[in-house]
This record gives C-alpha cells, structure tokens and sequence, in this order.
C-alpha cells in the first residue's frame, strides 16, 4: 500500500500569515524610525538655537566688558559720549546702545587705533550689531552690519553708576558730554526672546 507523501513548503494559508506578520513589523518598525528621526531633527534644531543664543550673549558681553571710555563724534560733527543709551529710530532700526570699545585687532604693519566704535540696534525681532571703520565717523561712513539673534520680544537695559545706583539710561541727565566720559559699573541686560522666554544677564564694565 502506497502512502502520499507531503511535499515540503508552506501553504497558501502559511504563506499569508507569515506575510502579514512581516508587514505588522515593517509598519511597527517604520513608526519607530520616524520617531527617532523627528525626536533627532527637533534636537537638533533647539542645540542650533541654544548655539546662536550663546554666541550672541558671548558677543554682547565680550563687548561691555570692553568698554573704553573714548567719545567721538558723530556724521555730523557733534560730541558723543564713549557710551550712550538711545531710543531713536532711524531707517527701521532702533539704537539700543552705541559705545567705544577696546581690543580691536590690527594687521602687521598697521597703525590704525585699537579703539573701535560699535552700536546695537533692533530691526523688527532681530538684534543687530553695527560696527564703523573709524571712530570720528563722517556722513558716507558705512557701518559693518550682522545678525546677532532673532525672536527678541522684549530688550531692556540698565547701567549701574560707581555709587551703586541703577539707572535706565546712560548717561545720566547730569552729565556733561566730553571725549572722555564717565562708564557704568555694569551694565544689565534683560531681554524676551522667542522659545526661551525671559534671561537676563550682569556684565562688568571694564572702563
């Protein structure tokens, strides 16, 4: 008597168990890897962010602290003091701070001053820093412009006098404007930017 034998290999029923088990997996696998993918994209975006956060506090306080105390005159010949606090505004930039600051590099063979003029200014949400060739600026003096930081909601500052007092604004009503000005002991820095909210920083000036 002959028995059949079963051949070797996996029924149709098999077959579709096995592939959608396969394609359970993929699917499970596929959500996992779009997660992981995303989750890397949204930190990377907020390392960028802290980055350029840094950088412009880095920038900002490099130049407080270098602080020197030098006025100049303005495009139009009039007596400035070595740093000052304005709320002007001027071709859609509103001038945040203007100061005299030390440390400026120079080439072999240069006899050009250390000492270089620099503003901060604030057009729409972006913080700018300006910086002038020249200390005694003429009217086509053009100012080097960059970018330091967007998504500033809020900027305010403060300077501290020698006496320990808090002031708005620098300088003080009192003061007179002479080529060699008195400097704030500190100066605070409080600013809202977008995604980080309210920071605030203390910088010594150096003077």
């Amino acid at each position: 008597m002959l028995v059949a034998r079963r051949e070797a290999g996996l029924t149709l029923i098999e077959l579709l168990v096995a592939v959608a088990i396969f394609s359970l997996l993929a699917a499970l696998a596929y959500g996992g890897l779009i997660n992981v993918l995303a989750t890397r994209t949204a930190v990377d975006v907020e390392s960028q962010r802290l980055a350029t956060l840094q950088r412009a506090f880095l920038r900002i306080g490099r130049d407080l602290e270098q602080a020197a105390p030098r006025g100049i005159r303005d495009a139009y010949g009039d007596q400035q003091p070595a740093l000052r606090s304005l709320v002007d505004s001027d071709a859609g930039l509103q001038t945040v701070i203007e100061l005299t600051i030390a440390g400026r590099r120079a080439l072999p063979g240069e006899t050009r001053s250390k000492l270089q003029r620099i503003g901060y200014v604030l057009r729409e949400d972006a913080l700018l820093r300006l910086s002038w060739p020249v200390l005694d600026r003429a009217q086509d003096t053009v100012a080097h412009e960059s970018t330091l930081l967007e998504g500033i909601e809020d900027l305010q500052l403060r300077y501290l006098t020698v006496e320990g007092v808090w002031l708005t604004q620098w300088p003080a009503e009192t003061e007179p404007t002479t080529a060699e000005s008195v400097l704030p002991a500190a100066i605070e820095v409080n600013m809202k930017v977008e995604h980080w909210g309210r920071l605030r920083r203390l910088y010594r000036v150096a003077g």
